[in-house]
């Protein structure tokens, strides 16, 4: 699965998964795997989309004598089963996924470190579950909200135009006034062909805006789940009451949160990590890379995401 500049020199070196398997959680079998030292601090990657699936890059972020790194494929996503799928598929059920693969696994307490709706859905898990949290590495901040999901739609636009006239123009004249509405008609379509050109101009859209370096980049083999799981959600607002995260952060705000936001993130603006900084308060860290945009592995975004963990780590043992 390809991802942006995932030959980024900064990172660990490549590492096979000392463990695999599945949980069967209602129709979905989902994919885990563990990689690292078995007995170090559990930190529990959290990936984005939602529907982007795990990679074996997001290994290699992780010192792997220290960390004991679980990577999970969320409903729909990566090598979970069925793929694409979007029943029985909202937030609350993967918050829960995440509570079972924690039990099932046998782990008392994890970090929890995730990107765009890896942040939204780490903070969810938290604030449903602080007990089990050591604290919180948020990249590329994501709340959920309707304003967030618009911005993306539409106003994204303003800086990468041709981007958002390809996205755009892939529809018709007469429907272009709703392109989430749109779009989701096509990619539920019940032909694939329909549903997978569709995908891919989604998917390519979001690739194409997420680094600073333009470009119309190919989704590759998880357009299709990223494309139809993403619309899923925003169709329903993630799932999520208005404001929800913000309202909650109480109940977290008094662990450690290292936040990475790439100044020029147009994907998911540095508005929404300014205010989960401003909201979570004296146990927040802000980390605002001047010369970064969205993707997890831009110069200076995987640096600090490697040397937050350590952060949080260190933490722990003060």
């Amino acid at each position: 699965m390809p991802h942006a500049l995932d030959n980024s020199p900064t990172l660990y070196a490549p590492i096979a998964p000392f463990k695999t398997g599945y949980i069967q959680r209602g129709r979905h079998r989902l994919y885990y795997e563990q990689s690292g030292n078995p007995e170090g601090v559990p930190v529990f990657f959290v990936h984005g989309g939602p529907g982007a699936g795990c990679a074996p890059v997001h290994r290699q972020l992780f010192d792997p004598h220290k960390f004991n790194a679980i990577f999970l494929d969320q409903r729909g996503a990566g090598r979970s089963e069925p793929y694409a799928d979007v029943v029985d598929n909202t937030t609350q059920h993967l918050v829960e996924d995440i509570e079972a693969l924690r039990l099932h696994l046998g782990l008392e307490k994890m970090i929890i470190f995730g990107g765009s709706w890896g942040s939204t859905l780490g903070l969810c898990y938290g604030v449903a579950y602080p007990q089990n949290c050591l604290g919180f590495v948020l990249r590329g901040i994501f709340l959920g909200s309707r304003a967030e999901i618009d911005w993306f739609l539409y106003d994204i636009g303003k800086f990468y135009p041709e981007a958002h006239e390809r996205f755009k123009n892939y529809l018709s004249p007469s429907e272009r006034d709703d392109l989430l509405v749109a779009y989701h008609r096509q990619l539920t379509s019940p032909s694939h062909s329909i549903a997978y050109s569709a995908a891919q101009h989604w998917a390519s859209y979001e690739n194409s805006c997420a680094t600073l370096a333009a470009a119309n980049r190919n989704a590759g083999a998880a357009a299709l789940s990223l494309a139809v799981i993403e619309a899923h959600y925003f169709m329903s607002d993630c799932f999520l009451p208005p404001d929800y995260i913000l309202s909650h952060l109480d109940r977290i705000a008094h662990l450690p949160c290292e936040i990475i936001q790439g100044r020029h993130d147009v994907i998911c603006p540095p508005h929404s990590a300014y205010q989960l900084s401003q909201s979570w308060g004296h146990n927040a860290k802000l980390h605002m890379i001047d010369d970064a945009g969205h993707s997890a592995f831009e110069p200076g975004i995987s640096s600090q995401l490697m040397a937050s963990v350590q952060e949080v780590l260190s933490h722990l043992s003060a």
